[in-house]
């Protein structure tokens, strides 16, 4: 009764990753949400403060940050629903091994052109 241990359930790494990244994804959607709900009071805010406050009243003016800030808000946007969809995990990890091949070619061409320069058969002779 008390000798046994308590089972704990044991997450590989894969799984690790794609929790850690469906968290990230979350975060980013929830970030956004709340800023169209900030960008919706805020609108009413601005509206408010130039048609019933009276400030600029000759001017509408609220139009102009409305418009700003929408734009600000559809960056947003397409950061979160279309450049994380095409530049996400897998595109990083495409990137990463083109990177890593790239290397081992130039690596590969310059062993190959010490080789030449430098024969190891040369380097034996002067030895001896």
């Amino acid at each position: 009764m008390f000798s046994k241990k308590p089972v704990t359930p044991e997450i590989d790494a894969q799984q690790h990753e794609l929790l850690e990244y469906a968290q990230k994804r979350l975060t980013q959607k929830k970030r956004l949400y709340i800023h169209f709900v900030i960008f919706l009071i805020g609108s009413v805010f601005l509206i408010l403060i130039n048609k019933i406050l009276k400030y600029g009243d000759n001017y509408n003016w609220f139009i102009w940050g409305i418009t700003f800030w929408a734009f600000l808000f559809a960056l947003h946007a397409f950061n979160v629903f279309i450049t994380q969809k095409f530049m996400g995990k897998d595109w990083e990890r495409k990137q990463r091994e083109k990177l890593v091949l790239k290397q081992k070619q130039r690596i590969a061409a310059l062993q190959k052109e010490i080789e030449t320069e430098f024969p190891v058969t040369q380097i034996n002779k002067k030895k001896d």
